[in-house]
């Protein structure tokens, strides 16, 4: 693996919906002016860990994951300015258990952590994305509706829930408008049933952590 990752901030807002709510309009969302058709995407993650649970001690999550755009290595850390996501692509698209961690992530996590790894979870995720754009056609943000499907490996543990996220775009509001955007997301999702997620990420709520 020699491609450079790829680093971002996630700014996002996660919420538990049931099985049959229904979407808000996300068009009433201020500086929303057009929904995005609906965007199917099938995603495969398994999730590692060291057998002492280091990483989660250290706040940082690292997955394998197939499937739609960002297919590829994650390593997410939880930061107070929301999720620092560095990115390699898929060493080989094909590969099943066991997983080998590549060099470059090793490196990558030597400060909080050393091999082995191993798998602790698997989520499987159908997911349904849509694009929120502003008037000249910028990301405003992109919501998701997920179908999550996740079995905790050390455990056998399956579960199965639907929740939603909204993680702002390039053409977010500013920094200082970006409570409002949420506050009038939060009304919207309560609007119709659902409302702010218990669990922060897929992961710990596989874990039940």
């Amino acid at each position: 693996m020699t491609t450079e990752p790829r680093s971002s901030i996630e700014i996002e807002r996660k919420y538990d919906v049931d099985a049959e709510t229904p979407l808000p309009d996300w068009s009433a969302m201020p500086g929303v002016a057009v929904v995005g058709e609906a965007e199917p995407r099938e995603l495969d993650a398994r999730y590692l860990d060291t057998a002492d649970g280091r990483l989660a001690a250290a706040a940082t999550a690292l997955r394998r994951r197939t499937g739609g755009p960002d297919a590829g290595w994650h390593i997410k850390r939880s930061t107070p300015e929301g999720k620092h996501e560095t990115q390699w692509p898929l060493d080989d698209p094909a590969a099943d258990e066991p997983l080998r961690v590549p060099e470059p992530i090793l490196a990558e996590l030597a400060a909080v952590a050393s091999p082995p790894y191993e798998v602790i979870a698997r989520i499987r995720n159908a997911r349904t994305a849509y694009a929120l754009l502003d008037a000249d056609g910028g990301l405003v943000a992109e919501f998701v509706d997920d179908r999550v499907t996740a079995t905790d490996v050390r455990s056998g543990r399956e579960s199965s829930w639907r929740e939603w996220e909204l993680e702002l775009g390039p053409a977010a509001p500013a920094a200082t408008d970006v409570d409002d955007f949420f506050r009038a997301a939060d009304a919207l999702v309560r609007g119709v049933g659902g409302a702010p997620a218990a669990s922060g990420s897929k992961l710990a709520r596989a874990l039940s952590r």
